[in-house]
C-alpha cells in the first residue's frame, strides 16, 4: 500500500475515534448520557404516576405505569426493579406504593411541571392546551436552585393554571377539597376548583368552552347522559364523564354575582359600554397586552369598525382604535351605558 494512503487511512481511523470517544461531547458519550437521562425521565414520570394514583386512592399496578409511560411491560419491570432498588417504592404482593422518600422526589417533581404551567400561562402566549406537553419536556431539566428561583419569580403560587395545587419546596402540599361536577346536585352553585388537563383532548374540549378555575356556575340539570350549567350567563352542556374532569366546590347562593353582564363581542356598531373585567380565562401576554390598552374596569369602550369578515373588530379605547379578534372580545366583560348620559 502506498504509504501516503495509509498515513492518510490512519489519520482519518484516529479523527473518527476522536470524535467518537471525545470525552463528555464525543458520540459514544453522548449516546451514553442520552439512554442515562432517558432512564431517569422515566423513573421520575413513574414516581408522579405512583403519587396520582395515590392522591386519587386507587391502586398503582406494572400496567398502569406501563399505560402511564407507553412503555412495554418488561421496560416497566425493569423501572420498577430500579425504584425499589433506590428505595423508592415497595411492591409488596403486586401492590406497589411510595416510600417517604420516594413521595418526596415525587413532589419535587411536580413541583417543578406545576410552575412551569404556571409560568407558560403568566408570562408567555403558549396555548393553554400546549402547557402540559411542554411541561412534561422540561420539568426534568430545572436543578432544585433553578425551580426555587422561579417560584419566586413567580411570587409563590399556590396553585397551578389547572386548580392543581403546588407542593411546597419542603414537599407540603395542600388535600384539594370538592368533588366532581357530575356529582353535584341540580339547582346548586359551585366554584370551580380544578380542571383536569389529561387526557388532552378532553382538555381541549373544556378549554374551548372557556372554563376556568374560580369561575362561579350554577347547576340546571343533572341527568343521566347530560349536564347542563350556567357560567358567567351562558349554558354549558356537557357529557357526564366531561364533567367528571372538572373539580367543584359548592357555594352558597349568596355568595354568586347576582348582576349580568355582557361580552365586548356583543355590542354592534357605534354602541358603547363600560368594562367591567375580564376573564380569568386571558392569561399571560394577551392580559397585559389589553390592560396596556387601558381595558380596565371603568374605562368606555366603543364598537367602531367591523372587518368585511366581522372579525377582528375595531374598538375606540380612550381617544385610540384597536382590533381585537372575536376570541379576544369574547372574554371582556361590559355593561351597556347611555351615550347621552356618557356625554
Amino acid at each position: 500500500m502506498d504509504p501516503l494512503l495509509a498515513l492518510l487511512i490512519g489519520v482519518l481511523i484516529l479523527v473518527m475515534l476522536y470524535f467518537l470517544f471525545k470525552p463528555q461531547r464525543g458520540l459514544v458519550s453522548r449516546l451514553v448520557k442520552m439512554k442515562k437521562d432517558r432512564s431517569r425521565e422515566l423513573i421520575e414520570d413513574a414516581l408522579k404516576h405512583l403519587y396520582d394514583c395515590e392522591y386519587k386512592g386507587v391502586d398503582c399496578s406494572l400496567n398502569s405505569i406501563s399505560g402511564s409511560l407507553y412503555i412495554s411491560g418488561e421496560r416497566s419491570a425493569n423501572i420498577i426493579s430500579m425504584l425499589e432498588a433506590m428505595n423508592l417504592i415497595s411492591n409488596v404482593e403486586n401492590k406497589i406504593t411510595l416510600t417517604p422518600e420516594g413521595r418526596s422526589y415525587a413532589l419535587r417533581v411536580i413541583r417543578v411541571h406545576r410552575l412551569l404551567e404556571k409560568y407558560l400561562a403568566e408570562k408567555t402566549s403558549v396555548s393553554e392546551t400546549d402547557w402540559h406537553v411542554i411541561a412534561e419536556e422540561k420539568e426534568h431539566e430545572l436543578s432544585r436552585e433553578q425551580t426555587n428561583k422561579l417560584a419566586a419569580q413567580l411570587g409563590n403560587p399556590l396553585i397551578d393554571p389547572h386548580g392543581d395545587p403546588i407542593p411546597s419546596e419542603s414537599g407540603e402540599i395542600p388535600v384539594r377539597k370538592g368533588l366532581t361536577l357530575n356529582n353535584l346536585e341540580s339547582g346548586k352553585f359551585a366554584t370551580i376548583i380544578h380542571i383536569e388537563d389529561e387526557p388532552k383532548e378532553v382538555y381541549a374540549q373544556l378549554s374551548a368552552l372557556k372554563l376556568y378555575p374560580g369561575m362561579q356556575i350554577y347547576l340546571l340539570e343533572n341527568a343521566k347522559g347530560r349536564i347542563s350549567f350556567e357560567a358567567d350567563g351562558e349554558e354549558c352542556v356537557l357529557a357526564p364523564v366531561l364533567a367528571s374532569n372538572i373539580t367543584v366546590y359548592p357555594i352558597v347562593e349568596k355568595e354568586k354575582v347576582k348582576e349580568s353582564f355582557e361580552t365586548l363581542s356583543s355590542l354592534k356598531q357605534d354602541e358603547e359600554a363600560i368594562v367591567v373585567g375580564i376573564s380569568k380565562a386571558m392569561r399571560g401576554q394577551q392580559r397585559r397586552r389589553l390592560l396596556d390598552f387601558g381595558i380596565v374596569p371603568g374605562t368606555i369602550v366603543r364598537a367602531q369598525l367591523k372587518s368585511l369578515s366581522g372579525d377582528p373588530t375595531g374598538y375606540e379605547i380612550r381617544g385610540a382604535t384597536i382590533a381585537l379578534r372575536k376570541n379576544q372580545s369574547d372574554l371582556i366583560y361590559v355593561k351597556r351605558v347611555d351615550r347621552k348620559l356618557v356625554a
